[in-house]
């Protein structure tokens, strides 16, 4: 990976890591599965910077992913030994103690390795963040890879990038690309996007698993084949499970995106330009990925403590759920007032028992109580303990999920951009030489022009068809998630149907999402046109509160939204449903 130059093979770069306790076996798998030059790890989201912050306040030396290193006991080896190159962003909030912490582990095993790490990201100390920040990091993009690489280093450990530089940085370096190559390195971006949550792209989590029969007990995890143009082939190794098609990777590329411009601190990559083509089994092809300059910003990700929370689940059986639920409620909310009540009382009836049930837990529903406040008091005994006081005393058949329990921090995640001139881009090379690789972020176009629009409906299509009622997930796949406290749900038409896809441009408007998802009727919903993933994609803000670490709706992190979205009914022309 060393050198400058430019290069005309194809790179290989694998993914073993998609988040911060991720298969631990998947790093010896990637290396020992077939051939590769790079092998990439993401172990950073939002959260992940909330629990390394707080390792980071029990000791400053700590706030990096230990599990990658614990992988490097045997990974090591098998990477040198196969002239694999590392890189990964499990530095966290510490790369340079990763980084001597990789150096030291390879002295113990007896695997010489030339380490590198990136830092600058880290602008905690900055100021102007407000109070009771943890961490403040830039998402730096893949320059600082790039030059740790041609410094000739084995393994790389950065701190907060974005999670496609992972891979955008290694192939600038391999194909000696300049920095404002954009349609090379927005196809490089695309690629990352796709590896950077593992066994997502190879069957894992895909809405149609069922109906086209992928074995996803244990997918393998995905790599890419980079061409010097930026065009890749996203496959596996072979024997490993699950399946790289088509449509696992249109869930992919859908994943907590937006609208059909990706902005990020390489480029801004436009995934309405986007095409993908089965290459052949388990090989899809993904081309035609135009670039625009990348912003003249940079995002910024704040971590902050919000306070502290409690939950009480009580669990209510057979007859008469409503008013068992209306009597613990009414107990709860007496025990509840004065001036310690806490600032945020939540309740939600979950509703799934069911009538004349064989099974005791199918005819019972949950009860949840959720608290928050700033005092940890207010929220420990002084709620769990009045629940279970009413042990004897309330609805029959009384029980909870979980014993009592004290108040536990949470977090809130926000973010801010800064002016990438201001933000520094470091590369501290093998030999200690630390390199300056910023560079100008030069504005986007006035005037970057219009989208392509979708192909109109043909002549006499959609009239005159009989129409069932059924669920909307027998015509369309869906991938949703978290970006801080909003969420998207990604919809594509199952099997990349023309057809299918106009109708649900049609059928699917903001206010038709909002009727099959009542709770987002009073939320801000944008929708974008993805045409060539035959895609819609919504974007419903504020759903998540302060995101996923404040745990404010059942499903945090809105990973389920979008089947809940496909379970919802409506009038579907038949000739889908055949």
């Amino acid at each position: 990976m060393s050198g400058p130059a430019r290069r005309s093979a194809p790179l290989r770069v694998g993914n073993a890591s998609g988040f911060y306790g991720d298969r631990f076996d998947a790093l010896a798998d990637m290396l020992t599965g077939g051939p590769l030059d790079v092998v990439t790890g993401d172990y950073l989201a939002e959260l992940t910077m909330l629990i390394l912050g707080r390792d980071r306040l029990k000791d400053p030396a700590r706030g990096y992913a230990r599990t990658f290193l614990r992988q490097l006991e045997t990974g090591l080896g098998l990477a040198r030994e196969r002239g694999v190159t590392l890189v990964t962003n499990a530095g966290g909030l510490n790369p340079a103690g990763l980084a001597d912490a990789v150096r030291e582990l390879s002295e113990r095993v007896g695997v010489p390795a030339r380490v590198a790490h990136v830092e600058g990201d880290d602008l905690t100390g900055r100021g102007g963040w407000g109070e009771g920040v943890l961490t403040a990091n830039a998402y730096l993009g893949g320059a600082g890879i790039a030059e740790c690489l041609r410094g000739g280093a084995d393994v790389v450990v950065t701190g907060r990038v974005s999670d496609a530089a992972l891979v955008s940085g290694c192939a600038t370096a391999h194909f000696g690309w300049a920095d404002d190559d954009w349609d090379r390195l927005a196809g490089a971006v695309v690629a990352g996007h796709v590896l950077e949550c593992g066994a997502q792209a190879t069957g894992g989590n895909y809405a149609f698993f069922a109906q086209e029969g992928i074995d996803v007990r244990r997918p393998g995890f995905p790599l890419a084949e980079i061409a010097e143009d930026g065009s890749s082939v996203i496959t596996k190794h072979p024997g490993t499970g699950g399946a790289v098609t088509v449509g696992t990777v249109t869930a992919q590329l859908l994943y907590e995106t937006a609208g059909p411009r990706y902005p990020g601190p390489d480029v801004t990559a436009r995934l309405d330009s986007v095409r993908l083509s089965q290459a052949g089994t388990d090989r899809v092809r993904v081309g035609g990925v135009r670039g625009e300059p990348r912003p003249g910003t940079l995002k910024v990700g704040l971590t902050r403590l919000g306070g502290f929370r409690n939950e009480v689940t009580f669990v209510l059986t057979g007859l008469d759920i409503d008013a068992k639920a209306a009597l613990v409620r009414g107990q709860m909310e007496a025990a509840l007032a004065g001036p310690r009540r806490p600032r945020e009382v939540t309740w939600s009836l979950v509703r799934t028992g069911r009538e004349d049930a064989d099974v005791q837990e199918e005819a019972s529903a949950l009860l949840r109580l959720v608290v928050r406040d700033d005092d940890e008091a207010a929220v420990g005994r002084a709620v769990s303990g009045p629940a279970i006081e009413l042990a004897l005393a309330s609805y029959p058949g009384f029980h909870v999920t979980a014993p009592p329990s004290r108040g536990a921090p949470y977090g809130v995640f926000e973010t801010a951009y800064v002016d990438a001139s201001t933000v520094p881009h470091v590369a501290v090379l093998p030999d200690g030489r630390r390199q300056d690789v910023s560079f100008p972020h030069p504005a986007p176009p006035r005037n970057p022009g219009l989208l392509p629009r979708p192909p109109g409906k043909r002549e006499g299509e959609g009239q005159g068809h009989n129409t069932r009622r059924a669920p909307l997930g027998r015509v369309a796949g869906t991938r949703s998630g978290d970006k801080g406290g909003s969420a998207n749900i990604g919809v594509w038409a199952r099997d990349g149907d023309p057809a299918i896809h106009r109708w649900l441009r049609e059928t699917l408007t903001v206010a038709k999402l909002r009727e099959l998802l009542p709770e987002a009727a009073e939320l801000p919903v944008t929708r974008y046109e993805l045409p060539n993933l035959h895609a819609l994609n919504f974007v419903v803000e504020d759903i998540l509160g302060a995101g996923v670490a404040a745990q404010h709706r059942f499903d945090p992190q809105a990973k389920a939204l979008g089947e809940w979205l496909r379970a919802r009914h409506l009038d579907i022309p038949e000739v889908f449903l055949s």
